[in-house]
């Protein structure tokens, strides 16, 4: 996962700094410091990835047109 990816979830979920560091465990800090491009320990990013995956986030990889993400259709 990409910090573009992250800031692209969390704009797709309608969710803040502060509601992806309580999802994900870790701190606002370390959210914002991730996406800002700061170097994290793979765990880490790991985490914030699971976190947002199980939340409804697809990661599209590079495929020509650039990494991304998506929505998961929602079950009703």
């Amino acid at each position: 996962m990409l910090p573009s990816q992250c800031r692209m979830a969390r704009a797709a979920l309608e969710i803040g700094v502060r509601d992806l560091a309580e999802m994900a465990k870790v701190s606002t800090n370390t959210i914002t410091r991730f996406e800002k491009g700061e170097l994290l320990k793979e765990r880490t990013v790991d985490d914030i990835r699971a976190a947002l995956e199980s939340a409804g986030v697809l990661f599209i990889d590079q495929n020509g047109n650039g990494p991304g993400v998506r929505l998961r259709e929602r079950q009703e």
